[in-house]
């Protein structure tokens, strides 16, 4: 019998608040859940602008504890009433002066699993997220869900090959990008990069973008979301660079093997031969 997971991503607009933007995605949570997904994947910051294209300390008012801020808690709720496993990423106070770009992953009944923080932080015109975020602390973990091993990367994080490799060699089989990305500098690289991560780590990516225009600078999101098989093939079509979608796609986790027994990229690595890798 195949393993197939149904899965899926939604890219959304800035509808001008926080508590609309949450009902908004709550709603496509459950229109996912109705089509049959067991696990979804929200956008980068999801509830909220990308604020980073500016730098004021009235966006610190944006941040939640996780997994003991409001927002985990009702998507606890979400998924258990739906049965899907959640990626929902949120900006997060640990503590003051301590914040992180952050995604809870909360299993089917609705329990937390844990976060990953975001490991690579910009710090560019337009992308000021040092101003907000310290990097990640928590490692690369992989998460054991009702749908199997999940990981998660970060926007920004996906540039980085060393952290694709990671989440593979800690058992992901499914590896949500959430981002906020805008057309010109980096929008030929989103149908690069990830695939090539899909194809060098040989698991399922879905990415995730926002889309439309919002009030901080001049970026406009162009969307394109899709999943990518261990192939580097694109699952059944990319979502609209203009419209808010919805993206649900069968993925036939038994590829992931297939691919790994013709290509052995796991068996024919040299660690003995990568310090060099990691050297400052």
């Amino acid at each position: 019998m195949a393993n197939v997971v149904r899965a899926a991503v939604v890219q959304t607009a800035w509808t001008g608040d926080k508590d609309s933007m949450i009902e908004k995605n709550v709603k496509y949570a459950r229109d996912a859940a109705a089509q049959g997904a067991q696990v979804m994947c929200f956008q980068e910051l999801f509830y909220s602008p990308y604020f980073c294209q500016v730098q004021e300390d009235e966006h610190f008012s944006y941040a939640e504890p996780v997994p003991d801020g409001p927002t985990t808690r009702l998507m606890q709720s979400v998924a258990k009433e739906t049965g899907m496993v959640l990626v929902v990423p949120v900006f997060e106070k640990e503590d003051e002066g301590f914040y992180y770009n952050t995604a809870a992953v909360i299993d089917a009944d609705g329990t937390y699993l844990g976060k990953y923080r975001k490991t690579h932080i910009p710090h560019v015109k337009g992308f000021w997220e040092k101003f907000y975020f310290r990097p990640g602390n928590l490692g690369y973990p992989v998460f054991d869900t009702a749908v199997g091993r999940i990981g998660v990367y970060i926007c920004y994080d996906r540039h980085f090959p060393e952290g694709w490799r990671a989440l593979g060699l800690n058992g992901a089989k499914i590896v949500f990008n959430p981002s906020a990305t805008s057309r010109g500098l980096s929008m030929y690289l989103w149908k690069l990069e990830q695939p090539a991560a899909a194809v060098a780590n040989e698991y399922f990516v879905a990415a995730i973008n926002r889309v439309g225009k919002e009030p901080f600078g001049d970026n406009d999101y162009y969307g394109s979301s899709y999943f990518v098989d261990p192939r580097g093939q694109i699952v059944e079509g990319e979502a609209s660079d203009t419209e808010e979608e919805l993206v649900v796609r069968d993925l036939d986790l038994d590829m992931i093997d297939e691919v790994r027994r013709v290509w052995a990229f796991y068996r024919d690595r040299r660690p003995d031969m990568y310090g060099d890798l990691v050297r400052p």
